[in-house]
């Protein structure tokens, strides 16, 4: 994503190129492969109030919540103000501790530092699966049950 791109861009969805946007769908389809859990991407401009309100709120939106093992998790970005949360459903929260996400987070805060919001998006997605992969191994009867597209706000 580059700097100018963004600075003319009108809504989060102009913010990544396809090329972008690519690789994070391809990011959550790789780390979907070894884990049951599901992904989802969402992105905004903005974010007014508490990131974690907001991403829980966007989480139900995407009825993320009626996954069957509830392992869903939401990873949020809003980009003009720079926040961010990692969401997972009950029966992911209900089995890990309670920093389970804390190295995800810090490798895209590094990531984000640097103005590069879709290696760090990616990274997190491939992180994440590795972490679900742990306690939600894939099954052979495993479905898709959470789009892989990435979700974009309109503010």
């Amino acid at each position: 994503m580059s700097n100018s791109h963004q600075k003319t861009a009108k809504s989060a969805k102009d913010l990544f190129s396809r090329e972008d946007e690519q690789s994070i769908k391809q990011a959550i389809m790789n780390a979907e492969l070894d884990t049951s859990g599901e992904i989802r991407v969402h992105i905004e401009n903005t974010c007014i109030g508490d990131v974690m309100d907001r991403a829980a709120y966007v989480f139900e939106k995407l009825k993320m919540h009626k996954t069957n093992l509830r392992n869903g998790v939401l990873i949020y970005l809003a980009v003009k103000n720079r926040k961010f949360a990692i969401i997972g459903d009950k029966g992911i929260n209900a089995i890990v501790p309670d920093n389970f996400w804390d190295d995800i987070k810090q490798h895209m805060l590094n990531n984000f530092r640097g103005g590069d919001f879709t290696k760090g998006i990616a990274e997190a997605v491939t992180m994440t699966g590795r972490q679900l992969k742990t306690h939600f191994p894939y099954q052979s009867d495993d479905q898709n049950e959470l789009s892989d597209e990435i979700s974009f706000g309109r503010n």
